[in-house]
């Protein structure tokens, strides 16, 4: 992927910890989903992004997440051409979430 942002996990859990206002968005499968997440993380498959553009904020920070970056670079990636917004890849993932020792959530 060209000319997409990316942030760290450790990155991500400073702006969670520091209260900034983002929209964390969880674009893996709801199997994926419901194995744990991020907390606070919504969950949006990625194939149902282009019908669920128009939930995202405007006035917040878009960071979207998968397993491993992949799918949410590509989540990042269309929403910049089609709408110019510019989301936050989280580089890793989940896993590299988990791996560096960050809690998972059960989803509600």
């Amino acid at each position: 992927m060209f000319g997409i942002k990316e942030i760290d996990v450790q990155g991500l859990k400073k702006m969670m910890d520091d209260g900034e206002s983002i929209k964390l968005i969880d674009v893996r499968s709801e199997a994926e989903f419901n194995q744990g997440i991020i907390a606070t993380g919504e969950f949006m498959p990625l194939h149902t992004l282009p019908m669920r553009m128009n939930e995202l904020p405007k006035d917040q920070t878009i960071v979207f997440y998968c397993r491993t970056g992949a799918r949410s670079g590509q989540a990042c990636n269309y929403l910049q051409q089609q709408t110019g917004i510019e989301a936050l890849n989280l580089s890793g993932g989940i896993v590299r979430w988990y791996q560096s020792g960050f809690p998972i959530a059960q989803p509600q």
